[in-house]
């Protein structure tokens, strides 16, 4: 597997899906240009950025679901990491300054059903399907991040 990087970075004017954008700074509020439909659910200092897995969208799209990078609300989707092993606690440096703290896996959307055959939109439930979930995280150190950036994993 290659080193794991930012695939990419995607914001939304609230709601889904968030489109690509080149670059975006990082801060304990979130990803600047972002904003959330429902910020009861979304948003805030322990949910300030929305992570998932580039491999876990391609599989899930071999499965024949319509998902792409940013469809499902993340911010940051990254690739070449064991998804499955990430967890609350574990820490990611992103690119030379940005870290962030895993804080809880996320509770799927019915905004998300659209991109999910028969609107399953529950493929992505960390209790239903260990391991296939986005994640909340903090962020511990703000910054720009970058496509292509390297992320690093710090286990706690």
């Amino acid at each position: 597997m290659p080193a794991p990087r930012v695939h990419q970075i995607s914001i939304s004017d609230g709601g889904v899906p968030k489109l690509p954008v080149a670059e975006a700074r990082v801060t304990v509020e979130g990803v600047a240009g972002d904003r959330q439909r429902n910020r009861e659910v979304h948003g805030g200092v322990d949910r300030a950025v929305c992570l998932f897995s580039l491999e876990v969208i391609e599989s899930l799209q071999a499965e024949g679901h319509s998902i792409k990078p940013g469809s499902s609300g993340e911010n940051l989707t990254i690739a070449g990491l064991d998804w499955s092993r990430l967890k609350p606690g574990d820490r990611l440096r992103i690119g030379d300054t940005v870290r962030l703290e895993i804080v809880k896996y996320t509770e799927p959307c019915r905004f998300n059903a659209q991109w999910f055959l028969d609107g399953n939109f529950n493929r992505i439930n960390q209790r239903k399907h260990p391991g296939w979930s986005r994640v909340y995280a903090r962020v511990l150190a703000e910054g720009a991040v970058r496509s292509g950036d390297a992320v690093t994993v710090e286990e706690r």
